[in-house]
């Protein structure tokens, strides 16, 4: 029973750099998806952005992982954290399919819309952050809630460089005790809790919208 207690709590102090992957990467994602939709809706650099989101969402994360960690610093004389690399890793990954989700939520906006604050000479700023992307939070808050959930269980590859995650600490206790059914169901505890958390906040938040439009 003391070494179960232990193993749970030498686990969970992973959690921290879980979370902060997390986080950092979900920020970024959010970021750079939201530029990317409105310069791309808006016919700034197309091409480049959807050729950016294709390379992204067409090779694993593991490779982009290990291309940040390994190469930029040889490249640029950066020298990169197993930390730092993951955030900007997750990040740019996430940028990708955030941009998707936003693109589905922008065109699932009625047109006449864009074309009335058009019309009524509203600058661009306030029709994007006032009329457009509150409708788009709504419709797409579903996938971001998903897409959160998958970023979290991505960051379970810092593990690979070293990153002393829930994953990697997992892994140490269980090549020092030579067990690796416990070490393993602790971590899976540890995901699972948190993936539940997430979908709690995403139905409050949910249910906060239906209730501020009257549903």
């Amino acid at each position: 029973m003391e070494n179960l207690a232990s193993s749970i709590i030498y686990v969970g102090t992973g959690i921290a750099i879980t979370l902060k992957l997390l986080l950092g990467g979900i920020c970024i994602g959010i970021a750079l998806g939201l530029l990317m939709s409105i310069l791309r809706y808006n016919g700034v650099c197309r091409y480049f952005i959807n050729g950016v989101i294709s390379v992204v969402r067409g090779t694993p994360v593991i490779l982009q992982l290990s291309f940040i960690y390994f190469t930029i610093p040889g490249i640029f004389g950066v020298k990169l954290t197993a930390i730092g690399a993951g955030i900007i890793t997750f990040g740019l990954n996430s940028s990708a399919y955030v941009a998707e989700i936003l693109r589905a939520g922008i065109e699932s906006i009625p047109k006449g819309q864009f074309e009335a604050a058009r019309t009524l000479e509203i600058p661009m700023v306030p029709m994007w952050r006032d009329i457009i992307l509150p409708q788009v939070v709504r419709n797409i808050l579903p996938a971001m809630v998903s897409e959160v959930i998958a970023l979290l269980k991505e960051t379970a590859l810092i593990a690979t460089i070293g990153g002393m995650d829930l994953m990697r600490r997992s892994q140490t206790l269980a090549a020092e005790r030579f067990e690796y059914f416990m070490p393993l169901c602790i971590a899976g505890a540890y995901y699972y809790c948190l993936v539940l958390f997430i979908e709690f906040v995403g139905r409050k938040i949910e249910r906060s919208e239906k209730y501020a439009k009257g549903i």
